[in-house]
């Protein structure tokens, strides 16, 4: 009867644990359990014998005392992938959890649906914050640092970026016609201050070619005011000759390939600001149709403004400003266990740490064993519905056959009660 008894709470503790897995289908980052029984300890009725010379040795005889819960196993395999199309939402594909900071304590999830409060902290649904590293004022993440909670606020305001240089690319035609005048060639770039003041420098490349002499060497002036020929300043010794050379390192340039640089082509512009002009793209040879054509770009930016971020599969979280500059917010950390399984489950999707699941080692997203970081999309629950069932079937008549024993149990108890002297 004690047998049956047992094989009762046993399955019952299996239907538990099978209805748990059923009723957390659709939980995100859920990780399904599974039960293992053992054998309680065996009544010895006969001892084994040894073997001997008349005779062979025999088994003992044990009867059983019934079945218990060995193990609550957890499965932490892989969930399929959900789309949300919600930037915020994180998956793991692979190995790893999310930490997170509830109160003084850190918990570690694989739900990755996250969101930002008032104050541009990621956190869970429960308010947890979500922990990583945050930059440096150079926008540069030590990912070897002490891990913290990530702010994204929508108020971050990306100081603006002086303009150091300018690179102009493309080919100024050659073409000689006689009797006509200096070639000019002008392009422009939008140059900007340590404040983010912005000035229009315009640059023009005019060919020293005279009514009668072709050349192929180009003067260099600039301004800052106009186009005009009177606003235009000529950079003083600064020249662009197109001629065969060779370089300081050996590198042969032929006629019209690269320009020989003579002086500093530097364009002031501002009050105490120059950009360095770089000219290695553009060349010297006949144009099409006997037409220049260049183009200019340069560093520098204006203040910028928050418009939009993203998380990289590496869980850094790039920000997108209003001047077209991209700057690192934050990384998140993805903390790795040597026994993940050992974890204790917390409620509300959290894990904590046990003294079988080892201590957390934070790292990087799709490094040392980790997985990647997938946004705009929820791992879901790794529960096999068709497994499900059929454990359900197996608790069911596991539980009905031992209520069985029972049964017989109690009724051979009525016949001994039942008998007569």
């Amino acid at each position: 009867m004690f047998s049956g008894v047992s094989g009762l709470r046993s399955h019952q503790t299996m239907m538990d644990v099978v209805g748990n897995n059923i009723a957390n289908v659709n939980t995100a980052g859920f990780k399904s359990s599974g039960v293992v029984f053992a054998d309680t300890l065996s009544q010895l009725t006969k001892a084994a014998g040894a073997p001997t010379d008349a005779n062979g040795g025999t088994n003992p005889s044990q009867v059983g005392l019934g079945v218990r819960v060995q193990a609550i196993t957890q499965n932490m395999s892989q969930g399929s992938a959900q789309a949300t199309g919600k930037s915020t939402d994180l998956m793991l594909q692979g190995d790893g959890m999310f930490a997170v900071q509830q109160g003084d304590g850190v918990f570690y999830t694989r739900n990755g649906s996250f969101t930002l409060d008032a104050q541009g902290s990621i956190v869970t649904n429960d308010g947890a914050y979500v922990m990583g590293w945050k930059p440096d004022g150079n926008g540069n993440v030590n990912t070897n640092g002490q891990i913290s909670k990530l702010v994204i606020p929508s108020d971050t305001v990306m100081p603006a970026q002086e303009t150091k240089t300018a690179k102009v690319t493309g080919n100024l035609d050659r073409t000689f016609s006689a009797g006509t005048g200096a070639q000019k060639v002008t392009t422009s770039f939008t140059a900007y201050d340590e404040q983010g003041v912005a000035t229009q420098v315009y640059v023009r490349f005019t060919n020293t070619s005279t009514s009668t002499t072709p050349s192929n060497v180009w003067n260099v002036a600039y301004s800052t005011t106009g186009t005009d020929d009177a606003s235009f300043q000529t950079l003083a010794g600064v020249t662009l000759d197109y001629s065969s050379w060779t370089d300081t390192d050996g590198t042969v340039y032929k006629d019209g390939q690269k320009a020989k640089v003579t002086g500093t082509l530097a364009v002031p512009f501002g009050t105490g600001n120059s950009a360095a002009v770089n000219v290695d793209g553009l060349s010297g040879y006949v144009g099409t149709s006997g037409k220049s054509s260049i183009q200019t770009a340069q560093n520098g930016a204006p203040i910028g403004t928050l418009t939009s971020y993203s998380f990289g599969t590496d869980g850094v979280i790039t920000g997108s400003y209003s001047n077209g500059y991209k700057q690192t917010l934050g990384q998140v950390a993805i903390a790795s266990f040597n026994n993940a399984a050992g974890l204790r489950k917390e409620g509300n999707s959290l894990y904590s740490v046990s003294t079988n699941s080892g201590n957390p080692v934070y790292g990087i997203a799709g490094q040392a064993g980790r997985g990647g970081l997938l946004a705009g999309s929820l791992e879901m629950s790794n529960v096999d519905l068709s497994a499900e069932f059929t454990n359900l079937i197996l608790a069911q008549r596991g539980f009905q056959a031992n209520s069985k024993v029972i049964t017989a149990s109690d009724e051979i108890l009525q016949d001994l009660v039942n008998l007569k002297r």
